[in-house]
């Protein structure tokens, strides 16, 4: 039996950061490989490091278990970033005005892709 889909995908919809905050660590780690860049993210100082790592944590498990996917052979082929939903919230400033506050959301994707070994 032959698989034809080499691509396996994990996406995380509200990751509580903003998107170019976490565009800086997506693009550290496309084009490595799976265990590699889990390792890297382990020591990068960036706090949403966290979450990207558990996003590719995620995609592994599902090539693994959906895809039968060797884990060694695996490398993140695409990993973007979008723009989610933005809280607003209201501070209180001088003479009575309100201050707006924007908490934004960002949505996660990681691509990874099984290397086919030369045999």
């Amino acid at each position: 039996m032959e698989k034809d889909n080499t691509l396996v995908k994990a996406i995380n919809k509200n990751v509580r950061t903003s998107a170019r905050k976490l565009s800086l660590v997506c693009n550290f780690i496309k084009g490595k490989k799976a265990d590699i860049a889990l390792r890297d993210l382990e020591f990068t100082r960036k706090k949403i490091a966290k979450d990207v790592s558990k996003t590719v944590k995620s995609a592994i498990s599902n090539a693994e278990n959906n895809y039968q996917f060797d884990i060694d052979n695996l490398f993140v082929k695409e990993a973007y970033v979008g723009k989610s939903i933005v809280m607003k919230r209201y501070r209180p400033r001088a003479k009575g005005r309100a201050s707006p506050i924007k908490k934004p959301y960002s949505r996660l994707t990681i691509i990874l892709e099984e290397k086919k070994g030369k045999k």
